[in-house]
């Protein structure tokens, strides 16, 4: 977790500093589901590879966002989900899919009535 001295004295900015990357916020995404293997969240992040993936995890891990649980079985079996913490970002995750699928529409509406006939 990152100090309180490491943190941004801005709110918006601590917020993007701890989930403002891609990968995070798509693996969050994916979480917000409900609990996944790291093998399940590698097939749902679209393009992402396993150094890239693990990092991120470990990453969101130490800032107290997700919860690492590894189960004592061969072959390991280690799940991931969102903590206390991670789920109170759920309202603001939503709002960006909400916000993106607005953009996405109104978009396509304004190419529509742009477009020459």
């Amino acid at each position: 977790m990152l100090t309180k001295e490491e943190l941004p004295y801005c709110p918006v900015a601590t917020t993007v500093d701890l989930i403002g990357n891609k990968w995070k916020l798509l693996i969050l995404r994916e979480l917000l589901a409900g609990t996944k293997r790291f093998s399940e969240l590698k097939r749902a992040v679209d393009g992402i590879s396993q150094k890239v993936l693990t990092e991120n995890l470990r990453a969101l891990e130490r800032d107290g966002i997700v919860d690492r649980v590894v189960y004592p079985v061969i072959p390991p079996k280690v799940e991931y989900s969102l903590s206390e913490l991670g789920d109170s970002l759920r309202p603001i995750i939503t709002a960006m899919q909400a916000w993106g699928t607005n953009y996405i529409l109104n978009k396509e509406e304004l190419k529509a009535e742009s477009a020459p006939e």
